[in-house]
């Protein structure tokens, strides 16, 4: 289920992009996909509430002409129905994540660009806020 898109912002390498939001009491998955379209995604960051033999785990990926090979984060600080924060920074190598609990997380930058347009939510995720700054 899309949450929203936003198309034409500017998020550069350097700055820091806050994701404020509430998963929902029933969650399964939720996504933040970074890039240039919803065709060329260079983060594609998933808690899954519900994975392989029921454990939970962060998927990051990267998707350009194909999906790439997955990095599973199992550091899982998000709650069903619980508020949460992360902060997604990059620069030509990787992209930093600050988990909720504060743990980080990176992963690499596989299109090695500085600068991406596109943001897209989707899943059981209630978006309270974004910032970039």
């Amino acid at each position: 289920m899309k949450v929203f898109t936003v198309k034409d912002m500017s998020f550069k390498a350097g700055q820091e992009l806050t994701i404020s939001g509430k998963t929902k009491s029933s969650s399964k998955v939720f996504s933040v996909n970074i890039g240039h379209d919803s065709d060329n995604i260079a983060l594609h960051f998933n808690p899954r509430f519900v994975h392989d033999a029921g454990s939970k785990v962060i998927v990051c990926n990267s998707n350009r002409g194909g999906w790439g090979e997955e990095q599973l984060e199992n550091s899982f600080p998000f709650d069903e129905g619980e508020s949460f924060k992360v902060v997604i920074s990059f620069n030509n190598d990787q992209f930093y994540i600050k988990l909720p609990n504060g743990t980080m997380m990176s992963f690499p930058n596989r299109f090695g660009d500085d600068s991406f347009k596109y943001i897209d939510v989707q899943g059981d995720v209630k978006v309270q806020g974004i910032k970039i700054k």
